[in-house]
């Protein structure tokens, strides 16, 4: 069997860097072998050098709102979760969650069945759904549509339970008080991974929520209560329990100084990258409708009029750079972004590179910059083309 090779000055495996090295891909785009270069090939191998840089598995991104001038909500379907997934793709994202943030009952059945239509079609790219609301405080509501926030009731519960058994990941966040403790237990025999976000609680109310089986935080430090001297909130709950947290390193979200505790408080495996991203990633726009209401883009931030953040304007391979200058170890940013928020949702076929595992892979720089991305073993898209298109 003629296997395709691609060869790099340093390989990283989803846990450590390797160098130089050859990952093995076989006719059906998996990965069949990682082997150091000084080994001989199979006879007929197809090998590809890519010179000097870092030969990395496919990012996975557990919040992504939107993509190429589209935003998950009311005109969501199967086709646009497809063009929102290749988007993402040729941004170094080859997993993604698509995300829906606070909406009425209709859209989030409307995303849920359209997301649970992609998985049964296979949409290259989909790993799932995160439902970022409607059950959270709107005391932290960010930039959520505060109408449409509420409790959840018997009816949202059934409606994402039968969601969890259907789509091949399911992350849903909370605020304490929109849920019942039962309600995240349910939720998490279920399947759902249950999130919590959004939120002005106690650290109190916040560990008995993981105790009652929620397992992350949605984007750390953002839209929840601080951590001050005698009330920690859900930032100190998040730092000092076993609760896996997202980040957005965008050098706007948080500061650099909030990411380093964050490092050092969190376990290596406990800490992952999300973007956030909204409509306006892979794409020129400097402005975007988040409903009815006008999102300005600007100076690396999207905003309200009155100056609130909605999402972030940040690729993964860009917070992976944010990362490395500010001193993170590249082994474990990279690890921020493909193994661990895999392993979150259960794909243990992505975010690695191992035998089985999908040959989706990207090309950085030794700065993290992207320059090449590959999809089941297939280019997907290289830097030095987008160069040439756009002159």
């Amino acid at each position: 069997m003629t296997l395709q090779a691609l060869s790099a000055t340093q390989v990283f495996d989803g846990a450590r860097l390797h160098g130089p090295a050859t990952i093995l891909l076989d006719a059906e785009g998996r990965i069949e072998a990682l082997q150091p270069q000084s080994l001989p090939l199979p006879g007929g191998s197809d090998v590809q050098h890519l010179g000097p840089g870092i030969l990395a598995p496919g990012l996975v991104d557990l919040q992504v709102n939107g993509g190429a001038g589209e935003m998950v909500g009311q005109t969501t379907d199967v086709a646009q979760l497809a063009w929102i997934c290749a988007t993402h793709a040729r941004l170094g994202a080859t997993g993604i969650l698509p995300t829906l943030i606070t909406s009425n009952p209709g859209v989030t059945r409307q995303v849920i069945e359209a997301g649970v239509e992609a998985a049964r079609q296979g949409v290259t790219g989909f790993a799932g759904l995160h439902l970022e609301g409607p059950h959270l405080d709107p005391a932290r509501k960010g930039a959520h549509d505060e109408s449409f926030i509420r409790p959840m009731d018997d009816e949202d519960l059934s409606l994402l339970c039968e969601a969890a058994q259907a789509l091949p990941a399911l992350i849903v966040t909370v605020a304490p008080c929109a849920v019942t403790l039962e309600q995240i237990a349910t939720l998490t025999r279920a399947g759902v991974i249950v999130s919590l976000g959004h939120s002005n609680c106690t650290a109190e109310e916040a560990h008995a929520a993981h105790r009652a089986g929620a397992r992350c935080v949605t984007h750390l430090f953002n839209a929840m209560s601080g951590l001050q001297a005698r009330m920690p909130g859900l930032s100190g709950a998040a730092l000092s329990s076993g609760l896996r947290a997202g980040i957005i390193a965008d050098g706007v979200h948080v500061a650099p100084e909030c990411l380093h505790i964050a490092l050092r408080m969190k376990a290596p495996d406990d800490l992952f990258l999300v973007s956030d991203a909204m409509a306006v990633a892979g794409t020129g726009l400097q402005h975007f409708s988040l409903g009815g209401r006008f999102i300005r883009r600007a100076e690396g931030r999207l905003t309200l009029a009155d100056g609130t953040l909605a999402g972030a304007d940040v690729t993964l391979p860009q917070s992976l750079a944010h990362l490395v200058r500010l001193g993170v170890p590249p082994e474990r940013a990279l690890a921020m972004a493909s193994r661990i928020p895999a392993d979150i949702i259960g794909a243990t076929d992505r975010g690695r590179v191992a035998p089985g595992a999908r040959g989706d892979l990207v090309l950085l720089g030794p700065d993290m910059t992207l320059r090449a991305v590959w999809v089941a073993g297939e280019p997907s898209w290289r830097e030095d083309t987008e160069r040439s298109t756009q002159r």
